[in-house]
């Protein structure tokens, strides 16, 4: 996740209070980077294992999407939950608690023998996701309390993420094709076994001694409007007309989303500051997050599947293919600062967003299974353009908040970044769904519909005037 300037800006935005930095920061941020690199690993882990886990538990098309992005769905649902419960019962109990529950889910995963049951399992594992990712920016203030050491620090926590994710499919392809796909979930266990022992050791206990007050009414609000829209979402994809039951959900979810947003500008302490929305670009910004990274995790997912079931391509072999688009990533990422220098925030971030349309239109328009040479030119150009969206998009997430609220501007980056990754997949699997599956026209379909999302944002970032 493309973050590592935006947190070092955060850092940077909080001074050292003179407080003397504890000997073991080190091997505590040690312990953290582990645990984002799982977290990392896990939201596209799956993404090669789905053909021979499809074989064994035999899960319709709307199951499946639901096996793949709960995860993500689950963390972006609860990340803020988590933070606010953090603050009140310790960060560190938090953060331990969430190893335990990802270790005690990957276990339930790895051993499921029915969809429902990886349906729970991958739900518990975004559950202990969020209970780690929500508290462990804070441990690392409390035990970097010079800014500089701060900023490094969370430079390097947030690049684990980042690694996790583009070697997820690597990962996963090299356990499934040697150990079937329950290895891609149990080969969690034992690391977060050692966590949770070291990090017991190791991490300072801290929390917030005058917390915000934790509203359950928001959190349910927000959580049942979410899974209401996906559950539409997903139904539609697999039946076309929309049943009455799958319209009926997306206006039950759509009215309890409006209450969430409601009720949030009524309290006094939001669980979501909604009032950052106001400005324009903020909202752009989130806009182009949510869009880039929910375009780019489900690139990375449609592909690898229809590269094994169109292509014949064994698991390792699907993962390695998409190596080129996650190095592209990585590079445009390191060149965007530079970039954005010389030709100005709008019309690089304009020209990233257009590159990567573009990218996914040749995709959908000469895309043969058969013939992976073309395809890498258009996997780095893919790749290069969402590096560059996703670090600037997220850089203006944070510059658009002022100083003292770049903790909760902080949080709605986070959970845009979860929240695109959960939508990308369900939206574009509606989109295959509906177009025939990964053996037919869904592909296809799913880079069109993904290069038409991608230019109407290009479009919003040239027109709309952001001061």
């Amino acid at each position: 996740m493309p973050h590592i300037a935006t947190e070092c800006r955060a850092a940077e935005q909080v001074d050292g209070d003179g407080t003397q930095p504890p000997k073991n920061r080190w091997a505590v941020l040690a312990v953290l980077c582990v645990s984002l690199l799982l977290c990392g690993i896990d939201l596209t882990v799956l993404h090669v294992a789905v053909p021979s886990m499809s074989r064994e538990l035999h899960p319709g098309g709307t199951a499946l999407l639901w096996i793949v992005d709960a995860y993500a769905l689950t963390v972006a649902a609860l990340l803020v939950t988590c933070g606010t419960l953090a603050d009140r019962i310790g960060r560190k109990r938090m953060v331990l608690g969430g190893f335990a529950l990802f270790g005690t889910a990957s276990a339930a995963a790895g051993f499921a023998s029915s969809t429902g049951a990886l349906i729970a399992a991958r739900v518990a594992l975004g559950a202990g996701a969020a209970m780690i990712m929500a508290s462990t920016v804070a441990l690392i203030r409390v035990a970097f309390p010079d800014g500089r050491e701060r900023a490094v620090a969370l430079g390097i926590w947030t690049a684990a993420h980042s690694v996790g994710a583009a070697v997820g499919p690597l990962v996963g392809g090299a356990v499934t094709e040697r150990w079937g796909w329950s290895a891609a979930f149990l080969v969690n266990v034992p690391i977060a076994a050692a966590i949770l022992v070291i990090g017991a050791r190791v991490i300072p206990e801290s929390r917030n001694p005058t917390p915000r007050r934790w509203d359950l009414t928001s959190v349910a609000l927000s959580v049942t409007g979410l899974v209401a829209v996906v559950y539409a979402l997903k139904q539609a994809g697999a039946h076309l007309p929309p049943p009455p039951g799958a319209l009926l959900a997306a206006l039950v979810g759509a009215f309890l989303l409006h209450l969430f947003r409601r009720r949030q500008r009524r309290l006094a302490e939001p669980l979501l500051n909604l009032s950052l929305f106001a400005d324009r670009r903020f909202s752009l910004a989130t806009a182009c997050v949510v869009v880039c990274f929910g375009s780019y995790v489900a690139l990375l997912f449609f592909l690898t599947q229809w590269l094994q079931q169109a292509g014949g391509y064994p698991p390792l072999r699907a993962g390695l293919a998409l190596m080129p688009l996650a190095t592209a990533n990585a590079a445009g990422a390191v060149n965007a600062p530079w970039i954005n220098r010389r030709w100005g925030h709008r019309r690089t971030l304009t020209a990233a967003l257009t590159l990567f349309a573009a990218a996914l239109a040749a995709l959908a328009a000469l895309a043969d299974a058969g013939s992976y040479g073309p395809l890498v030119p258009l996997l780095l150009a893919a790749g290069y353009g969402a590096g560059i969206v996703m670090t600037l998009g997220a850089d203006a997430l944070m510059t658009a908040a002022h100083p003292e609220r770049s903790g909760e501007a902080a949080a709605i980056q986070e959970t845009a970044f979860e929240l695109g990754a959960g939508l990308g997949i369900a939206c574009l699997g509606t989109v295959q769904n509906a177009a025939g599956g990964a053996h037919g026209n869904g592909f296809t379909a799913v880079c069109a519909a993904a290069a038409a999302g991608l230019a109407v944002t290009a479009g919003l970032v040239a027109v709309v005037r952001t001061r």
